[in-house]
């Protein structure tokens, strides 16, 4: 008897986010985050790049935890992006994370509507850190987010090269955070 075997459907690919290069808005200060680990968990490190809005001499933060997660890492990366810049600023978040990204414009608002619930029903991974970026976002006058694709460099990704320097200060957090 031959097998009726039902073909598995795939599921549509989520449609790619495209590209664009970031433009500070007048008034606002730029913030490229990265967040690195070796192993997940292992050591690991964070940065931020912030470029002030009145185009001063940029800042830049790193920082490591001998046993974390690289979601983790971004994350601390953007809340200690956004701690560096005075109250009431407006500020625009530049990540290579799409998780960070979709957990702080889209999912943040289920997840409190559930009582920090996924969708699934399993509690809300790194809370502690997406409720003090909430917290963080709130001391400020505006924040905005915007997504790069990581790991690019040369010529043709010199807008984003913020964003290689801080995915190289994470790695070398993670490593200081190894030893």
């Amino acid at each position: 008897m031959p097998s009726a075997a039902t073909p598995r459907r795939r599921r549509p690919r989520p449609a790619r986010l495209p590209e664009t290069p970031v433009e500070a808005r007048v008034g606002e200060a730029l913030v490229w985050t990265d967040g690195a680990c070796s192993g997940n968990p292992g050591p690991g490190g964070w940065a931020a790049i912030v470029v002030p809005q009145d185009g001063g001499e940029r800042v830049e933060l790193s920082g490591g935890a001998p046993h974390t997660t690289n979601n983790r890492m971004e994350y601390t990366a953007a809340l200690e992006g956004l701690r560096a810049l005075p109250e009431g600023s407006i500020a625009c978040v530049v990540t290579d994370s799409r998780l960070m990204l979709d957990s702080m414009t889209k999912w943040i608002h289920g997840w409190k509507r559930k009582g920090w619930k996924t969708a699934s029903g399993a509690p809300v991974k790194n809370q502690d850190l997406v409720t003090a970026l909430e917290a963080e976002i709130a001391r400020h006058a505006e924040v905005r987010w915007h997504w790069v694709k990581g790991h690019e460099t040369g010529e043709q990704h010199a807008h984003k090269a913020l964003n290689d320097r801080a995915d190289r200060l994470a790695v070398a957090a993670a490593r200081a955070a190894a030893a």
